[in-house]
């Protein structure tokens, strides 16, 4: 089930880029919401209460409760603008949901006892995952805030699929409706072998072994 997250937001003046450095500089994220059966808003932020939110995964995939004036509305987190070289997020967007709608998004995979697995234990084995998230489908009380992979039980040689995912109640994954061959592989095992250069000189002694045969 999902779980939901308070954070209170203030209304701002779509002013323009200019109105948008000035909140920056004041310490303030501009942000809009948009979607469902309202126009779009112009909020803002206190930027270190977002930049501490930002560390969160859930931050990216569960159901916010953005409060404005106790006007509650949940929405998910669609795009985030972050500075190229500072530590500073410069505006972030966000869509409101409704209860008895489908969404899409996507949600981390979590991998969970790799260390513990025997593929994890063998020398030689290195365990790569192809994919950290997925997309998936449910309505807003259903969205977890990720998906566990347990790979107690990971074997070399193995590969995981989307379809081996073991998906909370309600949740689906589109993609596999598409048939067969976008089951895509999740994490797999394989070893490694490595090369074995020739003996230095061992080039050489055969050829001069040729020369006296000649």
């Amino acid at each position: 089930m999902a779980t939901s997250h308070k954070i209170e937001v203030q209304l701002r003046d779509a002013g323009g880029k200019g109105a948008s450095r000035r909140l920056r500089h004041a310490g303030t994220v501009p942000a809009i919401v948009y979607g469902g059966d309202l126009p779009p808003v112009s909020i803002q932020m206190n930027h270190n209460t977002v930049w501490l939110l930002s560390q969160n995964e859930w931050f990216y995939s569960a159901i916010l409760d953005l409060s404005l004036d106790g006007d509650v509305q949940p929405v998910l987190l669609r795009d985030m603008q972050r500075h190229p070289h500072k530590q500073q997020i410069l505006h972030l967007d966000f869509l409101r949901v409704k209860a008895d709608e489908i969404l899409r998004t996507p949600v981390q995979l979590h991998f969970l006892n790799e260390d513990v697995s025997p593929a994890g234990k063998t020398a030689g084995v290195v365990i790569s995952r192809t994919m950290t998230e997925v997309e998936v489908a449910c309505l807003p009380r259903d969205l977890p805030e990720f998906i566990a992979v347990d790979l107690s039980d990971f074997t070399v040689g193995q590969i995981l699929h989307l379809s081996d995912l073991k998906l909370p109640e309600g949740v689906e994954i589109p993609q596999l409706k598409l048939g067969a061959d976008h089951d895509q592989a999740i994490v797999m095992a394989r070893e490694v072998r490595e090369e074995i250069d020739p003996v230095e000189g061992e080039d050489d002694v055969a050829g001069e072994g040729d020369d006296k045969e000649a």
